[in-house]
């Protein structure tokens, strides 16, 4: 939940932040949920630690569900694995589509105005089902849900500060070991002497500049197109590498070098993989913390190009 400003601050952001103002509106307005008085009555849900371990005991299999985003989701992994650890039994995570995410007209969003949609799902699939604590990943359409993992949203969670990797551990009485590994796949060894880049338009920390950059040799670029053509204009000497599926982009980015990115999608791979990497902080909304081996981050320039040189240099 994005903490509502008082009424003179949110004026002075206003007038004297343009950019940052809408940046604020737009993350007030996607995190607002109607389901907030659903969640505090407890109307179809099963978030209750006891209720979780009578639906596994009785259906020997725990189903739950999410609709996004893509990032979310990956954080939303170690919940469910240390459920799987704790009560044995199967966990199918299913993904509902076309969610609908508040982006107004100020973020050229990957997928326009929904969470998931089919080509996401696709791609996420290789990936999640592959996991070792997860028995079936897949689109939802008429399955009965154990767990609506959606309930982060509800409202009672902050989601402007903190850990990201906690949302669906508050909801569901669990606490996830973020700073162990929890994604598990064949790194690619094409890519261990590379330096793998990912800068989403969302959560970027203005103060930054990554043209320095330049001065470094095999350096790649893994998000969509418009974001690998606005990051060439500082760094021309960066590739972009097509991915096919998620799983392949996790394999990247488990064998580089080092991993650089703000906080986005392909980061929260690096952070699930624990692989070396730094972390771009945004400077408006704080929810994403490097936790356990290898993490780094920054809010300034010259803290960035000093991890930077010394992650190349190793």
């Amino acid at each position: 939940m994005v903490k509502k400003r008082n009424l003179f601050n949110k004026y002075w952001l206003k007038y004297t932040d343009k950019a940052s103002y809408k940046t604020y509106k737009w993350e007030l307005s996607n995190y607002r949920n109607p389901g907030l008085a659903e969640f505090l009555t407890g109307v179809n849900r099963l978030t209750n630690v006891n209720q979780i371990k009578d639906a596994a005991s009785r259906n020997k299999k725990l189903n739950f569900n999410h609709s996004g985003n893509a990032g979310d989701i990956i954080y939303a992994l170690p919940t469910l694995k240390k459920i799987y650890e704790t009560l044995q039994v199967p966990v199918n995570l299913y993904l509902r589509k076309d969610q609908p995410l508040n982006m107004g007209h100020i973020r050229n969003h990957p997928l326009g105005n929904v969470m998931l949609n089919d080509k996401v799902i696709d791609m996420l699939m290789p990936l999640i089902g592959s996991q070792p604590y997860i028995n079936y990943c897949g689109p939802l359409t008429d399955q009965s849900i154990d767990v609506d993992l959606d309930f982060f949203r509800a409202g009672v969670v902050p989601q402007d500060k903190g850990n990201i990797g906690h949302w669906c551990g508050y909801i569901t009485g669990t606490n996830p070991e973020l700073w162990k590994k929890w994604l598990f796949v064949e790194p690619n060894a094409n890519f261990a002497d590379h330096v793998v880049i990912a800068r989403s338009e969302r959560y970027r920390n203005e103060l930054i500049d990554y043209s320095f950059l330049k001065k470094y040799d095999n350096l790649k670029f893994i998000g969509v197109e418009s974001e690998f053509k606005d990051l060439r204009k500082y760094i021309p000497n960066i590739e972009w590498v097509h991915v096919s599926d998620f799983l392949e982009m996790a394999g990247i980015i488990a064998g580089c070098k080092f991993f650089i990115g703000n906080q986005s999608f392909p980061y929260s791979i690096a952070e699930a993989l624990k692989v070396p990497r730094i972390l771009e902080v945004s400077l408006e909304v704080i929810n994403v913390i490097p936790e356990g081996e290898n993490g780094h981050d920054f809010m300034f320039q010259d803290h960035f190009e000093t991890l930077a040189e010394a992650l190349y240099n190793r």
